[in-house]
């Protein structure tokens, strides 16, 4: 089957991904063979990306088996080839079963051939070869013509990464094109909701970008004639709930022995800011060698971590060069994913069973100590959504949490934007369901707060405190130490 759709066409019906739609049209319809892997978090919606922009105009389909033998996925694979070409026979090795398609492929008139592989990673089962059947495939074949488009993805991301975009042998450097394929916005979330006929305020759809992290798989599985908190506990503290066994299955999925992944990550949800390498170990009595640093990267390159030098003292910055093993044994490593983040948070610690439990913890410290933590992590994730609101969108712009301490005690800043024109900005959020009143003592803790800051770093730069709340702030006597003000709904930009 030929690819026809030569012109990029959004469907409304299809919610968000608008950038990663048109690179996918771009990369089928260019003028050579295309090597294209699309990696993500488990439920993501990878192949639901893929099915939305080449329909039906695949040459060739195929989707890879979990935990199942060589032989299983070789049978499955040629049974695709065979539904158009009756006369192949069975393939004993992937050389085989590869070569049967190009025979297959060859046999096709001209045009584009769109050949798609899902969940790929579970074909490459142990001793199997699989990787080296793909790579003579595309090396000796595909490759050299330009009307092949392979398109392949899977769940197991470190696998696509490791095996593919960072293959170091016969596949080094040929994939064309990566897609990596995020979780929704918040804005992506509105549109989704309201495409489905639900009725949520910018609050209660941050409330679900909270616990669920904008999966779209997660949001499916929403009611729109229950709340927000009953969804929750539908899908999370419920006996049978959808998603109660989540956690273990999304990192079982991405990472083939997953246990050292869950204790790094368990590791960081102890300390908001993150903790170092060193840290970490320490922790999780892991070794620290090359396999530790894998770890590490997968997490980050699935979105549940995030790496960030702490902000340094200017006197240190002034020899840079010169300290960059003492930055990078000081580079920290923070947890980010929002669902991980509910799961350490709330439900390891939610005690008995209680199918009603989140419902019932509205008004609870529970809720108030989560709520914090997961607002400043939403920020976070929407940092250049609250850059724009800022107007500083073209301006180069790292982004830190900081601790540090000074004649007034040790102080916190858990957001902090340090921009390349010599100012900082000083982020504070609250997370409150009407306009946050500063009190003599939010006042105090600021000023603690930047006064630690400058002593301990030397900094002098501009500073600009920056408050982002949930509902607006209310001007008062001690609220003058504000200078920039966001609310939520600027995050939905």
């Amino acid at each position: 089957m030929q690819w026809k759709n030569k012109h990029f066409a959004m469907n409304k019906l299809f919610i968000g991904r608008e950038k990663e739609q048109q690179q996918l049209n771009d990369y089928l319809n260019s003028d050579q063979s295309e090597f294209i892997a699309v990696y993500g978090r488990r439920r993501v919606g990878k192949t639901c990306l893929i099915q939305q922009v080449i329909g039906d105009n695949y040459a060739f389909y195929v989707a890879g088996m979990n935990n199942v033998s060589m032989r299983s996925q070789l049978e499955n694979f040629m049974r695709g080839i065979r539904k158009e070409c009756p006369e192949v026979r069975h393939a004993k090795t992937w050389f085989e079963a590869f070569v049967a398609l190009e025979t297959y492929l060859e046999s096709l008139p001209r045009g584009r051939k769109i050949v798609f592989i899902d969940e790929m990673p579970w074909m490459d089962t142990p001793r199997s070869n699989f990787i080296s059947g793909l790579e003579h495939f595309w090396n000796s074949w595909a490759s050299w013509r330009n009307d092949i488009k392979l398109i392949v993805c899977g769940s197991a991301t470190s696998w696509i990464i490791n095996n593919l975009i960072k293959n170091r042998g016969g596949l080094h450097n040929r994939v064309t094109h990566k897609i990596l394929l995020k979780p929704f916005t918040l804005r992506e979330c509105q549109m989704y909701f309201k495409a489905r006929g639900f009725r949520l305020s910018p609050k209660q759809i941050a409330e679900c970008y909270m616990v669920l992290g904008g999966v779209p798989f997660y949001l499916s599985k929403m009611n729109k004639g229950e709340s927000i908190a009953q969804n929750i506990d539908r899908l999370l503290f419920a006996d049978d709930g959808e998603l109660r066994d989540e956690f273990q299955s999304l990192y079982d999925s991405l990472y083939k022995n997953a246990t050292n992944h869950i204790k790094i990550v368990t590791a960081l949800a102890t300390k908001g800011k993150g903790l170092t390498r060193r840290e970490i170990v320490q922790i999780t009595n892991l070794p620290d060698n090359g396999k530790f640093s894998l770890m590490l990267e997968e997490l980050e390159s699935c979105g549940f971590i995030r790496s960030y030098e702490p902000f340094l003292p200017e006197v240190q910055k002034t020899g840079r060069r010169k300290l960059s093993n003492r930055q990078s044994s000081a580079t920290l490593f923070q947890l980010v994913d929002s669902f991980s983040l509910f799961y350490f948070q709330v439900m390891q610690k939610a005690g008995a069973h209680n199918p009603n439990y989140w419902s019932n913890s509205q008004n609870s410290h529970t809720f108030s100590t989560w709520s914090g933590l997961s607002f400043e992590m939403l920020c976070l994730n929407h940092i250049e959504q609250i850059k724009s609101a800022l107007g500083i969108s073209g301006i180069t712009a790292n982004v830190f949490s900081w601790f540090g301490k000074g004649e007034n005690g040790s102080a916190q800043i858990d957001l902090l934007i340090d921009r390349a024109d010599k100012t900082i900005n000083i982020c504070e959020m609250k997370f409150y369901s009407k306009p946050y009143c500063m009190t003599a003592q939010d006042e105090d803790d600021i000023e603690r707060k930047i006064s630690s800051f400058i002593e301990a770093t030397g900094t002098d730069k501009n500073i600009i405190v920056t408050m982002i709340t949930t509902k607006g702030l209310e001007r008062n006597e001690h609220s003058e130490c504000v200078q920039n003000e966001l609310t939520l709904e600027q995050l939905f930009c």
